[in-house]
């Protein structure tokens, strides 16, 4: 698969690891998954903001390894908060599991679901 991560000169860069764009040639498979909450396999619901986004991206992480992928695979990445005020802490944790990967992102200010979950994430993978 050829991926290339584009960010157009004549429009807004980039702030906080991300890519404006990804363009995706020659992939053979394409996973979405959908909004992952921060509980855990036994339904417990880590307290803090840091511990449930801790806990969504091992939720991602365990929906990538169950189709035979990687966090190197994602391409997108849509985060909903519940309350501006987790904006950095995101930031954080999303930059704790990606490393240098740089999807495209959306990120929104939105109600949840549930009122004791602080974030929900879902993501889209190519191979």
């Amino acid at each position: 698969m050829k991926r290339d991560n584009i960010n157009a000169p004549n429009a807004p860069q980039p702030r906080g690891g991300y890519s404006q764009a990804v363009r995706l040639e020659n992939f053979e498979r394409l996973l979405f998954i959908s909004g992952q909450v921060p509980l855990t396999p036994e339904d417990a619901l880590p307290e803090g903001f840091e511990a449930q986004a801790r806990q969504v991206w091992a939720n991602i992480d365990a929906q990538l390894t169950a189709a035979g992928m990687t966090k190197a695979d994602i391409v997108k990445v849509t985060v909903l908060l519940a309350d501006r005020q987790y904006a950095m802490a995101n930031r954080a944790a999303r930059a704790e599991y990606l490393g240098p990967l740089a999807p495209a992102m959306t990120v929104a200010i939105a109600g949840i679901f549930d009122a004791g979950w602080l974030l929900e994430i879902d993501v889209i993978a190519a191979q």
